[in-house]
Protein backbone atom coordinates (compact mmCIF):
# COMPACT_ATOMS: atom_id res chain seq x y z
CA UNK A 1 0.00 0.00 0.00
CA UNK A 2 1.43 3.37 -1.01
CA UNK A 3 0.69 6.00 1.61
CA UNK A 4 1.77 9.92 0.89
CA UNK A 5 -1.47 11.88 1.38
CA UNK A 6 -3.12 11.20 4.87
CA UNK A 7 -6.45 13.04 5.79
CA UNK A 8 -7.43 13.86 8.99
CA UNK A 9 -10.73 15.76 9.20
CA UNK A 10 -11.50 17.31 13.08
CA UNK A 11 -14.09 19.26 14.54
CA UNK A 12 -11.52 19.94 17.44
CA UNK A 13 -13.17 18.08 20.01
CA UNK A 14 -12.03 15.05 21.88
CA UNK A 15 -13.29 12.28 20.37
CA UNK A 16 -11.72 13.01 16.82
CA UNK A 17 -8.20 14.13 18.75
CA UNK A 18 -8.21 9.98 19.57
CA UNK A 19 -7.30 9.60 15.58
CA UNK A 20 -4.20 12.05 15.99
CA UNK A 21 -1.74 9.04 17.33
CA UNK A 22 -3.01 6.92 14.12
CA UNK A 23 -2.15 9.82 11.77
CA UNK A 24 1.09 10.83 13.27
CA UNK A 25 2.19 7.19 13.15
CA UNK A 26 1.37 6.52 9.37
CA UNK A 27 2.92 9.74 8.50
CA UNK A 28 6.02 8.99 10.50
CA UNK A 29 5.96 5.02 8.98
CA UNK A 30 5.15 6.06 5.18
CA UNK A 31 6.95 9.78 5.30
CA UNK A 32 3.25 10.86 4.11
CA UNK A 33 1.83 14.69 4.11
CA UNK A 34 -0.68 15.30 6.27
CA UNK A 35 -3.73 17.18 5.55
CA UNK A 36 -6.04 18.64 8.58
CA UNK A 37 -9.84 19.60 7.45
CA UNK A 38 -11.81 21.28 9.70
CA UNK A 39 -15.35 22.35 8.06
CA UNK A 40 -17.16 25.24 9.44
CA UNK A 41 -21.27 24.80 9.57
CA UNK A 42 -23.06 26.70 6.71
CA UNK A 43 -25.79 29.34 8.02
CA UNK A 44 -27.86 29.78 4.91
CA UNK A 45 -31.22 29.87 6.58
CA UNK A 46 -29.91 31.78 10.20
CA UNK A 47 -31.27 35.21 9.27
CA UNK A 48 -34.65 34.36 8.02
CA UNK A 49 -35.41 32.36 11.20
CA UNK A 50 -34.73 35.15 13.71
CA UNK A 51 -36.54 38.34 12.50
CA UNK A 52 -34.09 41.11 11.71
CA UNK A 53 -31.04 40.15 10.08
CA UNK A 54 -27.67 42.36 9.47
CA UNK A 55 -26.00 40.61 7.01
CA UNK A 56 -22.43 42.21 8.69
CA UNK A 57 -23.28 40.15 11.78
CA UNK A 58 -23.01 37.02 10.04
CA UNK A 59 -20.16 37.56 8.07
CA UNK A 60 -18.46 38.93 11.82
CA UNK A 61 -19.39 35.28 12.88
CA UNK A 62 -18.24 33.67 10.37
CA UNK A 63 -14.91 35.25 10.09
CA UNK A 64 -14.41 35.32 14.18
CA UNK A 65 -15.05 31.14 13.10
CA UNK A 66 -12.47 31.55 10.32
CA UNK A 67 -9.92 32.88 12.64
CA UNK A 68 -10.67 30.52 15.79
CA UNK A 69 -10.02 27.46 13.73
CA UNK A 70 -6.67 28.80 11.78
CA UNK A 71 -5.55 29.75 15.57
CA UNK A 72 -6.82 25.94 16.99
CA UNK A 73 -5.18 24.47 13.76
CA UNK A 74 -2.13 26.13 14.50
CA UNK A 75 -2.07 24.87 17.91
CA UNK A 76 -2.87 21.26 16.71
CA UNK A 77 0.33 21.57 14.35
CA UNK A 78 2.82 22.98 16.77
CA UNK A 79 1.76 20.86 19.26
CA UNK A 80 1.40 17.28 18.03
CA UNK A 81 2.34 17.46 13.90
CA UNK A 82 6.70 18.47 14.69
CA UNK A 83 7.97 15.03 13.72
CA UNK A 84 5.82 14.68 10.65
CA UNK A 85 7.96 15.63 7.34
CA UNK A 86 4.53 18.00 5.90
CA UNK A 87 1.46 19.10 6.91
CA UNK A 88 -1.05 21.02 5.32
CA UNK A 89 -4.34 22.70 6.74
CA UNK A 90 -7.48 22.74 4.95
CA UNK A 91 -10.55 24.59 6.34
CA UNK A 92 -13.97 24.46 4.27
CA UNK A 93 -17.37 25.51 4.95
CA UNK A 94 -20.40 23.47 3.92
CA UNK A 95 -21.69 19.85 5.08
CA UNK A 96 -18.56 17.78 6.58
CA UNK A 97 -18.66 14.83 4.47
CA UNK A 98 -19.09 16.26 1.40
CA UNK A 99 -16.22 18.65 2.13
CA UNK A 100 -14.40 15.61 3.25
CA UNK A 101 -14.64 13.42 -0.18
CA UNK A 102 -13.43 17.00 -2.30
CA UNK A 103 -10.53 17.06 -0.30
CA UNK A 104 -9.88 13.03 -0.73
CA UNK A 105 -10.27 14.02 -4.55
CA UNK A 106 -8.60 17.37 -5.00
CA UNK A 107 -5.37 16.68 -2.95
CA UNK A 108 -5.49 12.67 -3.92
CA UNK A 109 -5.70 11.46 -0.55
CA UNK A 110 -4.61 7.44 -0.06
CA UNK A 111 -6.31 7.39 3.24
CA UNK A 112 -8.67 9.35 5.62
CA UNK A 113 -8.24 8.71 9.64
CA UNK A 114 -11.31 9.72 11.14
CA UNK A 115 -13.02 8.50 14.85
CA UNK A 116 -16.11 7.00 14.80
CA UNK A 117 -17.47 10.30 16.05
CA UNK A 118 -16.52 13.35 16.68
CA UNK A 119 -18.98 16.07 18.89
CA UNK A 120 -22.30 15.22 19.34
CA UNK A 121 -23.40 17.63 16.70
CA UNK A 122 -21.04 17.38 14.42
CA UNK A 123 -19.21 13.92 13.51
CA UNK A 124 -21.65 11.52 14.87
CA UNK A 125 -20.96 7.98 13.10
CA UNK A 126 -24.74 8.10 11.94
CA UNK A 127 -23.92 11.19 9.75
CA UNK A 128 -20.45 12.06 8.64
CA UNK A 129 -18.12 9.35 9.24
CA UNK A 130 -21.17 6.65 7.80
CA UNK A 131 -21.16 8.98 4.39
CA UNK A 132 -17.56 9.27 4.25
CA UNK A 133 -17.23 5.34 4.47
CA UNK A 134 -19.59 4.69 1.82
CA UNK A 135 -18.85 6.94 -0.36
CA UNK A 136 -15.13 7.51 -0.66
CA UNK A 137 -12.51 5.32 -3.30
CA UNK A 138 -9.21 5.39 -0.84
CA UNK A 139 -9.41 3.46 2.87
CA UNK A 140 -10.69 4.81 6.01
CA UNK A 141 -9.47 3.96 9.19
CA UNK A 142 -12.04 4.89 11.38
CA UNK A 143 -10.86 4.63 15.24
CA UNK A 144 -13.91 3.96 17.22
CA UNK A 145 -14.46 5.94 20.53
Amino acid sequence: MKVEQILWPTDFSENAANALPYVTSLAEKYGAAIHILYVMKDYPAFGASYGEYDPDDFEKMKKWERQMAEQRLDELCEKFLNACPLYFRHIAVGDPAKEILKIVQKEKIDVVVMTSRGSESHFDFGSVSEKVVKCTTVPILTIPV
